[in-house]
């Protein structure tokens, strides 16, 4: 009797919540408004920049990754990147030849800058102005072709590819494009597009850095003289650093907060963060000094000015935009994040595969080529693997540009992840070629992007930044289906009108999040094998979809209770934050390799640079989600999280090494598949150019193998018993000589010796390196 009043009364409790819960008035009033009210109180008020931040850019493939179940169909339907005929043309010719006219090692050791043959190069053939359009002078390409470029020119040279990336990314022609008066367009754009006018930004403070926000640089409005008469403008104080292209810049941007005390403007006293249009020789502004980045010879320096007066008229979109700055620039900064490193170090890490890939063939040691060994395979491994899966991130996100996204969250993981796999496969590729690598000269391919490579973690973001504060600080509120109504709605003025749209979106965020909750059990108890894949796919990478539509669940869920549980305090929790955001990006990571493979064709000899990146980045995503779960707050519902989206452990191993033994050897001979790889890379025909030589050398070096294996089986039989000329370096002449192969075999030797010899050479000095004086000796030994 008693348990059927307990039951009876449990169907009835359960009755009531399914009528508040179902009857929307009878919810609204229970239970949403009392949380409404409690959410008013603990939202965090939000500043004006914040706002910008985090209203500016759009939502793409990174919304559908949110929402727990990927819509494969729409990853499939964009459409694949593409040059025209004239950017094509403009690969095979403008830029083959502004690469041939630099030299890296002159440009970084004797020049320090681009040579004066190159500049006016770039100038003349509009490379100053590929984003300007065709009716200012511009080349009005797209954002791949751009891309395309930057990568290009980064297998080259830093200074060359910096040079022509900073123009063309968040600077003066972006803003005046999207928010310049005709006049300043009329003016401006045409002398961009022709190379007249070099531009810079400049943004960066030494008292804020990545907050770049609290810049302390300031203008006030008033009246002053400008070219003889008595305008209304704006006296500004100033002093910015790392601003590229500034030591040669003729114009160049600049933010500043801007005040109005006396009301000359008849709006507030703080007008708010401006972007002016400055010329570089008005009177009062400081330019011509250089920062000295690591070797790397691209323009850089500060910008300085103290009570500079100028006309409103300078301001980017003139008077009715001041006050617009931040948003200006945080409504730009997608495309030129998408673009700019991502481009420059993905052609890094072409050019370090393609080079170090030959290097390992043709260095031996041990009488077996370097890159055969276990261990060096294991770095040539990552170097493949990883440059696949960075060219793939880079393309995808320049095409969304071109869709006329601004993907914010996008292009922040873009930056991170490819500039950090940059890192580590520079890191390899110096690991592979040893003592060469450290030693600078003209013979070393590798040692400057060694140099260089915190470069590109630093700027445009600093890494530790990007992935602890944006990708899934912005990334969750951006990205989520729910989240950024229900703070809209609690900040909504009209709270009547607040409190309909909260319910809607909280009893929407509830649904999501059991559902999302449910379905990451299932998949994990099932292993996902029976997730329905709503697109066609090659077989071989069918399962990576279904891994991924889990992996998706699991992240909402965990990202929705992290929330939950959390709160406003998952922003101070960088650690759990950023682990969140690798989640997120490797997801992101995957999805490119598998829209890569697919848009160029299912190609079989492809198919272990995909697979290996893929199973690194599940496994990296699932230590992710172990490093959020080991570490939750609250231990019951870190054990219950654990469960729910890992019910039989962790399914996830690093990366096999036969398929990594594949990826190896892709990188070690000549192949389509090495050629589509490293299809960007410039490659100099001639042994004079360090990466010209190792091309020359693989290919004698495989013309040669089978001699040398004639010559090893003689060695072995005893044929050159006791002759002291027989080793590493002369025995194919002593060979010859013995009659042991014939006069052409040894021709073919010598040739590959030869070239072997160029490769492996080490560049060496005079002691004090050209720079002694008449007050220093030449020697040590002098000095003594």
């Amino acid at each position: 009797m008693t348990d059927s009043i307990f039951a009876l009364g449990g169907i009835a409790l359960l009755a009531v919540l399914a009528a508040l819960i179902g009857v929307r008035p009878l919810r609204r009033a229970v239970i949403s408004k009392p949380l409404f009210a409690s959410y008013r109180k603990v939202l965090p008020q939000m500043s004006d920049t914040e706002r910008d931040a985090l209203e500016a850019g759009t939502v793409w493939w990174e919304g559908e990754l949110f929402r727990g179940k990927p819509d494969w169909q729409k990853l499939h339907a964009y459409p694949q990147p593409k040059l025209t005929a004239d950017e094509q043309a403009f690969m095979d010719n403008e830029v083959e030849e502004a690469c041939r006219l630099v030299d890296d090692w002159k440009v970084t050791h004797e020049l320090y800058d681009l040579p004066n043959a190159a500049w006016r190069y770039i100038k003349d053939k509009g490379f100053l102005g590929m984003i300007i359009p065709k009716k200012y002078g511009g080349l009005e390409f797209s954002a791949y072709a751009h891309s395309q470029i930057v990568t290009k020119l980064s297998t080259r040279s830093s200074a060359l590819s910096v040079s022509v990336m900073v123009p063309n990314s968040l600077g003066p022609a972006e803003l005046l494009l999207h928010y310049g008066t005709e006049e300043q367009k009329n003016h401006y754009l045409p002398r961009l597009a022709k190379g007249i006018e070099v531009p810079a930004f400049a943004l960066t403070s030494p008292w804020a850095g990545s907050d770049a926000a609290s810049i302390p640089d300031a203008g006030v409005v008033c009246k002053g003289m400008y070219q003889g008469r008595e305008v209304l403008g704006m006296r500004v104080s100033f002093d910015k650093r790392y601003i590229t292209l500034a030591p040669v810049c003729t114009v160049f941007g600049l933010a500043f907060h801007l005040y109005d005390p006396d009301g000359l403007l008849g709006g507030e006293k703080h007008v708010g963060i401006t972007c002016a249009l400055v010329p570089y020789d008005h009177p009062g502004v400081d330019t011509g000094r250089r920062h000295f980045p690591l070797n790397a010879m691209f323009m850089n320096g500060p910008v300085r000015g103290t009570d500079v007066f100028m006309p409103l008229d300078f301001i980017i979109g003139g008077p009715k935009k001041a006050g617009q700055g931040w948003r200006m620039l945080m409504e730009c900064l997608a495309a030129g994040r998408s673009i700019s490193l991502p481009s420059s170090n993905t052609g890094m890490a072409q050019m370090t595969a393609r080079a170090v890939g030959g290097y390992a063939r043709v260095r031996s040691q041990f009488k077996m080529a370097v890159g055969k060994f276990e261990g060096v395979e294991e770095a040539l491994t990552r170097i493949g693997a990883y440059t696949y899966m960075m060219d793939a991130t880079r393309t995808m996100t320049a095409g969304a540009i071109d869709l006329g996204e601004k993907p914010s969250v996008v292009s922040a993981i873009a930056k991170y992840h490819v500039t950090e796999r940059a890192r580590q496969v520079v890191n390899d590729g110096m690991d592979v070629v040893g003592g060469k690598g450290i030693c600078l000269g003209p013979s070393n391919f590798i040692g400057r992007a060694y140099q260089q490579i915190p470069i590109g973690i630093t700027v445009e973001g600093a890494n530790i930044l990007t992935r602890s504060l944006i990708i899934f600080g912005q990334g969750a509120i951006r990205c989520h289906p729910f989240l950024l109504a229900e703070m809209q709605a609690a900040q909504n003025e009209d709270t009547k009108q607040g409190l309909v749209d909260f319910d809607k979106a909280l009893w929407g965020h509830v649904a999501f999040t059991i559902r999302n909750g449910l379905r990451a059990l299932w998949l994990g108890m099932t292993g996902s094998h029976f997730v329905a894949v709503n697109v066609d796919t090659a077989p071989e990478m069918k399962r990576y979809y279904q891994q991924m539509t889990r992996f998706s669940a699991a992240f909402a869920f965990l990202s929705d209770i992290s929330l939950l549980v959390l709160g406003g305090s998952v922003k101070r929790r960088e650690k759990l934050s950023a682990r969140l955001g690798d989640i997120l990006s490797q997801m992101y990571l995957i999805s490119c390799t598998l829209k890569r493979y697919e848009v160029e064709g299912r190609v079989k000899e492809d198919a272990p640079l995909a697979h290996w990146a893929i199973w690194d980045s599940m496994y990296k995503a699932q230590e992710a989600m172990d490093g959020v779960i080991a570490n939750f707050p609250n231990r019951f519902i870190g054990s219950f999280l654990y469960r729910s989206i890992f019910p039989w452990g962790h399914p996830y191993v690093v990366p096999s090494d036969h398929v990594g033994h594949k990826v190896a050897k892709t990188l070690i001979a000549p192949s389509a598949t090495r050629d589509r790889l490293t299809a960007e890379c410039y490659l100099p025909k001639v042994e004079t150019e360090a990466v010209g030589a190792i091309e020359l050398a693989l290919l004698a070096t495989l013309e040669a193998e089978p001699i040398e294996a004639k010559i090893r089986e003689a060695e072995k039989a005893g044929r050159f018993e006791n002759n002291p000329r027989a080793n590493v370096r002369d025995i194919a002449t002593v060979a010859a000589e013995c009659g042991i192969i014939t006069t052409a075999e040894a021709e073919v030797m010598r040739r590959r010796n030869h070239l072997r010899d160029i490769v492996v050479r080490v560049d060496d000095f005079p002691f004090d390196f050209n720079v002694a004086t008449a007050n220093k000796p030449a020697t040590s030994r002098q000095a003594a």
